[in-house]
């Protein structure tokens, strides 16, 4: 493996820097090698959640939606929309109905961005021409409830991963740009002309049930996007902060990190901030020691979507 990552360095460096790998010294293939091995091993990791979220999306949509005429929000809720009245293939219209959004994303975010996209919207494509995915139920709360949630796991998944399967996202962007309207506004109000046009075109049952398999189709995206454990941000002020801070790494197996701060009632007196991220299951356990040692400490917290490195991922083992 180490010789696969030797060579993909020494072609990565070739192209990048036009000249050869040898004019680096020791220290600098060292660490560029380092370098390198990460994002390789990260975008290994995307390439999975693509995937992944390619297959959860394609068995959501054949296995529950389909074959129901439910349809979701954004483009992929257009395509089921159109396929549904028009019988053309569902494969077609996903890839033909975003490719303007996939020029569009190329002018917003990026060349890297588009690629990955590209390939989610044509695996997906490919997935539900080619892949016989079983009807697991004819019940429509159950297919609205679990359709969803495996349309919105792949959406969540690929977005993980750096691209998307729908272009909604990216027109909300744009268009947020060039108006006084946030993202979610945008996106809110085009998935209301789509479920009113599915209310007439199909029925108003129909929709009710598209509306609720959107819910949990949204509602999964979050949970995955956001991350599966919820974290909490705290920011403690006390007199009695070494205590409290002691308290946070050694029995919590917490970081903390300390900001000088000036008291603004009184004389001004200088104080050590304490801020430390901890899980919504230690949130009250955090209390309970703070109530300990210092009842009278101003503790203020607020709700964090994910976090990445520090001691919040891993805890300290004593």
């Amino acid at each position: 493996m180490n010789k696969l990552f030797e060579n993909i360095f020494e072609k990565a460096i070739k192209w990048l820097n036009r000249r050869s790998v040898q004019a680096l010294t020791p220290l600098q293939r060292a660490k560029a090698f380092v370098v390198l091995r990460r994002l390789f091993k990260r975008e290994i990791i995307n390439a999975f959640l693509i995937l992944l979220g390619v297959f959860s999306a394609a068995f959501g949509l054949k296995s529950f939606l389909l074959s129901n005429d439910f349809i979701d929000g954004g483009i992929t809720g257009v395509s089921l929309l159109v396929s549904a009245v028009s019988g053309i293939n569902i494969s077609i219209l996903i890839v033909v109905l975003n490719i303007p959004f996939i020029i569009l994303g190329y002018t917003q975010i990026g060349r890297t961005f588009v690629i990955k996209t590209t390939l989610g919207i044509l695996g997906l494509s490919i997935c539900l021409a080619t892949i016989n995915f079983p009807i697991l139920t004819e019940d429509k709360l159950l297919v609205s409830v679990f359709g969803g949630f495996f349309l919105g796991a792949g959406i969540g998944l690929t977005m993980r991963g750096g691209g998307v399967i729908d272009g909604t996202e990216v027109m909300a962007i744009s268009f947020s740009k060039k108006t006084g309207l946030t993202i979610g506004d945008i996106i809110l109000i085009v998935n209301i002309i789509i479920f009113s046009f599915a209310a007439w075109l199909l029925s108003f049952e129909t929709a009710l049930y598209s509306i609720l398999a959107y819910l949990s189709a949204s509602k999964t995206v979050d949970f995955i996007i956001e991350g599966i454990e919820e974290y909490t941000g705290v920011t403690i002020i006390s007199a009695k902060n070494e205590e409290l801070r002691l308290m946070i790494t050694r029995n919590l197996g917490r970081g903390v990190t300390i900001y000088k701060g000036t008291r603004g009632y009184g004389q001004g007196v200088d104080i050590d901030i304490l801020y430390t991220v901890i899980t919504r299951l230690e949130v009250a356990r955090l209390n309970t020691e703070i109530e300990k040692i210092d009842p009278a400490a101003f503790v203020i917290m607020n709700s964090i979507k994910d976090t990445k490195g520090g001691m919040i991922k891993k805890r300290v083992l004593h």
